[in-house]
């Protein structure tokens, strides 16, 4: 289980900690344990009822009637907030609170209804990533576990590959060519991923190498291939002493080709970019960035 301080909790919740104190000491909503030092300690069903009670808040309701409300009832009152097609926090907490229980039907359900009411690049953008952001802080806090992790993981991974293949082919002879990729021993995927779908949405064609790749195959795909750009993410590989060295060697390899980083490990401080590199910080970049290219000519 969690353990949560009343600051991890405004973080995560985007109630404020005055708030969530005076709800806790008028309606009861919740019951923190003390540490020796009187410091309030919060558990994952707390942060799960909080987020369902900010979703109840943001939709009109009045905190003394949820305060009267079971939890059945909270819980029945919030699925039917996540037809609200334009608030998209309230779907962030509800994933949120979803993955804290386990849940794997309703964290299915409104990750299918944002993506229907959405589409998927939206969904992507205004839900999903906020999502993967407020679990990386969980991560770093140390109050999310393995399992919970992965069950999200894998539930968007499906999703990004059930859009991508829904996607009508792209012939590689009439549109820019991308070759996506993650470097030897990175097994974080899901930007490449959304990276795929973007360029594929766009009338670019991508070939998708995915995970684990040893940058000396880049070579021959180049030769053979001729992409017009290069793409990987760099999360927790290489290490960050050794970011400078695989940038030079994969410009080296491709010395014609475009090359192009994101993920935390493409912003080291002291990073010195190639001619033919360029990086990205928000994925927003990224999309700029092919959107001009949507309707330029494709090269020969």
């Amino acid at each position: 289980m969690g353990h949560f301080s009343i600051s991890d909790l405004e973080q995560l919740s985007g109630i404020k900690a005055h708030t969530i104190r005076i709800w806790e000491q008028r309606y009861g909503i919740l019951r923190p344990v003390r540490t020796a030092t009187n410091i309030r300690t919060y558990c994952d069903s707390d942060l799960r009822r909080l987020l369902n009670v900010a979703t109840l808040c943001s939709r009109g309701y009045r905190i003394s009637k949820i305060a009267q409300l079971t939890e059945q009832e909270i819980c029945q009152a919030v699925i039917s907030c996540h037809e609200d097609t334009n608030n998209y926090c309230q779907r962030v907490n509800g994933l949120l609170a979803s993955m804290l229980a386990m849940d794997e039907p309703q964290l299915n359900d409104i990750l299918n209804q944002s993506i229907y009411q959405l589409g998927f690049e939206a969904a992507m953008l205004h839900v999903i990533y906020p999502f993967l952001q407020r679990i990386g802080v969980m991560w770093q806090a140390g109050t999310v576990n393995p399992a919970q992790e992965h069950l999200v993981t894998n539930l968007i991974r499906q999703k990004m590959m059930a859009a991508i293949d829904a996607l009508c082919p792209v012939q590689p002879c009439a549109a820019h060519r991308w070759v996506l990729f993650l470097p030897e021993g990175e097994m974080h995927e899901l930007a490449l991923l959304f990276m795929s779908y973007a360029l594929r949405f766009r009338g670019h064609h991508v070939l998708y190498l995915g995970q684990n790749l040893p940058i000396a195959e880049l070579k021959a795909v180049c030769e053979s291939y001729q992409p017009y750009a290069l793409c990987t993410v760099l999360t927790a590989v290489p290490e960050r002493d050794r970011v400078q060295d695989f940038v030079d060697q994969l410009a080296d390899l491709c010395p014609s080709k475009e090359v192009n980083l994101y993920g935390p490990l493409a912003h080291v401080e002291g990073l010195q970019l190639p001619a033919n590199a360029m990086r990205y910080r928000l994925m927003t970049d990224f999309l700029k960035k092919i959107d001009q290219l949507e309707h330029a000519q494709a090269p020969a």
